[in-house]
């Protein structure tokens, strides 16, 4: 493998591009081995859409760092095949990168990847309008395949019944907690939100500075609102959305929140921040998040020694009869329609997205794809850092709420720039729920959506 550098007209397109946090970060990184492919002369219309003329060469694939080792681990297993494979920013924090160089290549007519991986599940939103993403159940993706991933899984990847996309893993909302020391305080686990709130403030109470859960993060909302069924996010159409933030389902989780952030037993600091990593990683009894805080972030960040973290189902509102989690990230892999090496880049799609050799071994996060989770779950097990197993992570996966979309706009972006600065400066979250109905309008109408309550 080789490594280079990215021109200087290549570094100043990937800083326009991209947030400011992320700005000039990018590197290209080219993995070469021999040659792929074989090739078709003329355009040929077949698997759904008109494929461009095949031929031999490399196989060009983005992906971020997180995936870097997915494509090595391809490249090491496949050394037939050619590789060039560009590190992005995956789209993370919603920069719109993707989007806004296919939009270049699609002015120039040249240039786009025949394989990329994004960060974020509402790709589809966008690719199918702009002539990018390829449609994968027309031929090119067995239904046998593409019926093993888990329930739902793929909803994000599907516009009028075509699937453009193969989710890469998901990101379903558990209670996280810390075993030996929920013990040692004489506490059982809440089983519904009315449990986890008292709790909360018994937290507050005996043990201060303790915590129950955070609510620093641009994601905060997709974890508790979205667990919590808050229709801010129903999107019905490809240009339609349902908005309203202020129902019963909204409020009583605001007012949860608000609750344990005013006695302290939630943090506002984010759990990625240094504030947290120094002071509170220490001090987490209870933690509602996504599957895979319990890798990134309680082992490989916050660096909690094994046998201490343990997954609970999350909570559930009394009285509900169906149970409903949230989802925070997850990712997607999408083909290129313009690809000239389609059969290569179908291979490369199907083997990372389902491929135990990295799925079920290697994959830093819950694979969507099932029988690969099920490989997935034994080796977290197996691997001895946690204090139970994490079978509430594949309850979980079928009951991510589904009235939550992903549109076009970035609703982490809208709550970092609507609700967090007031959270910080003190304002309560119910009382902020009417202003977040406005941004949210207002992101979606600048996107073209027709918006209703």
């Amino acid at each position: 493998m080789t490594v280079k550098k990215p021109s200087s007209s290549q570094q100043r397109a990937v800083s326009r591009g991209r947030s400011a946090l992320l700005a000039g970060c990018a590197a290209t990184v080219l993995l070469t081995v021999s040659a792929c492919g074989g090739g078709t002369a003329g355009t040929t219309d077949k698997d759904g859409f008109a494929q461009a003329p095949q031929k031999d060469g490399a196989l060009t694939v983005w992906v971020d760092a997180t995936r870097m080792d997915a494509a090595k681990l391809y490249q090491k297993l496949h050394p037939e095949v050619k590789l060039d494979v560009v590190s992005y920013d995956g789209d993370a924090n919603g920069s719109n990168y993707l989007q806004t160089k296919v939009q270049l290549f699609n002015r120039t007519g040249k240039g786009w990847p025949d394989v990329v991986f994004s960060s974020q599940n509402n790709e589809a939103s966008w690719a199918v309008d702009a002539g990018f993403a390829a449609p994968l159940n027309k031929g090119l993706v067995d239904e046998a395949t593409l019926g093993q991933f888990a329930k739902g899984a793929n909803d994000v990847c599907t516009v009028d019944g075509t699937v453009y996309c193969l989710r890469n893993d998901l990101s379903q909302a558990v209670l996280w907690y810390n075993a030996p020391l929920l013990k040692e305080f004489g506490y059982t686990l809440p089983t519904t939100w009315e449990e986890y709130q008292k709790l909360g403030e018994k937290v507050a109470k005996e043990h201060p500075g303790y915590l129950v859960g955070d609510a620093g993060d641009s994601f905060t909302p997709e974890i508790y609102l979205w667990a919590s069924k808050c229709g801010a996010n129903d999107i019905t159409g490809p240009k339609s959305v349902t908005v309203n933030t202020t129902s019963e389902a909204c409020t009583r989780m605001a007012e949860l929140l608000d609750v344990l952030i005013k006695n302290k037993s939630m943090s506002i600091s984010g759990v990625f921040s240094t504030d947290f990593g120094k002071n509170q990683a220490d001090k987490v009894l209870l933690m509602p998040g996504p599957a895979w805080f319990g890798g990134a972030m309680f082992r490989d960040t916050l660096k909690v020694p094994a046998k201490q973290i343990a997954a609970a189902p999350i909570p559930q509102w009394q009285g509900e009869s169906s149970p409903s989690t949230g989802n925070v990230g997850g990712g997607t892999w999408l083909l290129s329609q313009h690809s000239t090496h389609v059969k290569a880049a179908t291979d490369f799609l199907k083997w990372v997205t389902t491929d135990n050799a990295y799925q079920g071994e290697k994959a830093p996060g819950y694979p969507a794809y099932a029988p690969a989770a099920e490989a997935w779950l034994k080796g977290q097990d197996a691997s001895g850092y946690f204090a139970s197993d994490l079978s509430p992570l594949k309850d979980a996966s079928s009951q991510v709420w589904p009235k939550w979309g992903s549109g076009q706009f970035s609703q982490e972006a809208i709550w970092a720039a609507t609700v967090k600065p007031g959270i910080t400066q003190g304002k309560s979250i119910a009382s902020m729920l009417p202003a977040w109905q406005d941004s949210i309008t207002k992101y979606a109408k600048s996107n073209g959506y027709k918006v209703s309550r």
